[in-house]
């Protein structure tokens, strides 16, 4: 008796899913082609972004780099630059790894198994699923937020869906309902619905054809569901960045190491433990000492409100310190590179870098003096 419940309810969600999906078109570029180049770069643009801020970054990456052949030819700086400000920059290094083995050592051709994709740098289970489901019609559902968010409302799943036993129990629940004759459409459908109808606030309850058997709505649990079991600690770190400006230009350094924002480009850095810091302070720290600032006679120019950035496990406060070398010619450059101001939108800078030189275009202060 409860087996046929399940299959009815089970029915029924595949059924007024994909009316749903016909009544309700989503028209995005990615979902009217097959390519798989294009699908791959949609969903790895699209992961931890919404829709609406990765769309001009796909359309961007199709101009510049039409073919998986022309990503792979570009250089690392070129494809970061086209990536700024979308964040979690890993994403884009996988990306471009990626192309470039699949252009030297598969021809340009992209595998079309899931085994095949799941094997590639930077695509885990749901970009191979969607890769697979979506470019070459092949069973796999797709479970991402959306998906978790969908199926844990309509079959009142309590499971924490960011633990291994409620990860296990979506998957498989997600392919028991998968429309095995259409995946890819089935999957989108899935996505968009949990995109625009079944939000994680405000869903669309009272007009949704899926309540009739939508446990979360019947026993009030919209809200409740789906269920997270850790919730993320984010630790607060204060950058002091040096904008030292002479000969119409600043110095610029790249991140390198483990930490965030690997190889973007920066001004010298300084971090401090906490928000107070002085003009005394900052020229006893070793970076002023290591560039010979005191011998270049640096002088404090301007020092800026903070700047913040939330990341998703950090907070960034970031305050900038205009200076100038009187005796420029004495500084050691520890490493960094003089750029030219007019040049500096070649380069790929954190989002907070790239706020507070829109702060000063908007204020009219660049050049920077």
């Amino acid at each position: 008796m409860m087996e046929t419940f399940l299959d009815e309810k089970i029915a029924f969600f595949k059924n007024e899913l994909l009316s749903w999906k016909e009544a309700h078109p989503r028209p995005l570029p990615w979902q009217d082609t097959q390519n798989p180049y294009y699908i791959w770069l949609s969903e790895i643009i699209l992961q931890q972004t919404r829709v609406e801020q990765g769309m001009p970054y796909y359309e961007r990456f199709i101009r510049q780099f039409p073919s998986i052949e022309r990503l792979a030819e570009a250089s690392e700086d070129e494809v970061m630059k086209q990536w700024e400000g979308l964040g979690y920059y890993s994403r884009a290094r996988n990306m471009h790894a990626t192309a470039k083995y699949i252009h030297l050592q598969l021809g340009g051709v992209f595998p079309e198994t899931f085994e095949g994709l799941i094997a590639l740098k930077g695509i885990g289970p749901y970009t191979a699923a969607a890769i697979a489901s979506f470019a070459y019609d092949l069973p796999h559902a797709v479970v991402d937020g959306n998906v978790f968010r969908v199926l844990a409302r309509y079959f009142g799943q309590a499971t924490p869906i960011d633990s291994t036993a409620g990860k296990k129990l979506f998957t498989e629940l997600a392919n028991q309902v998968l429309d095995s004759k259409q995946p890819g459409h089935f999957n989108q459908a899935m996505m968009d619905f949990g995109a625009t109808w079944c939000t994680p606030k405000q869903p669309k309850c009272m007009v949704c054809a899926l309540a009739p058997h939508c446990s979360a709505y019947k026993n009030g649990d919209v809200e409740r569901l789906p269920v997270k079991e850790k919730s993320l600690k984010k630790r607060t770190r204060y950058f002091h960045y040096l904008i030292i400006q002479y000969d119409g230009g600043v110095l610029l350094q790249k991140r390198e190491g483990k930490d965030i924002w690997q190889n973007l480009y920066e001004f010298p850095l300084i971090e401090t433990a906490s928000p107070s810091f002085e003009w005394d302070e900052l020229q006893q720290t070793p970076l002023w000492h290591e560039l010979n600032l005191e011998r270049a006679a640096a002088k404090l120019l301007d020092r800026s409100a903070s700047f913040t950035q939330i990341l998703s496990h950090q907070k960034i406060i970031a305050c900038f310190w205009k200076l100038h070398p009187t005796m420029a010619e004495t500084l050691n450059l520890n490493g960094s590179i003089h750029v030219e101001t007019k040049n500096l939108t070649k380069f790929a800078f954190p989002k907070i870098i790239g706020n507070y030189l829109k702060f000063l275009e908007n204020n009219s202060q660049i050049p920077l003096f």
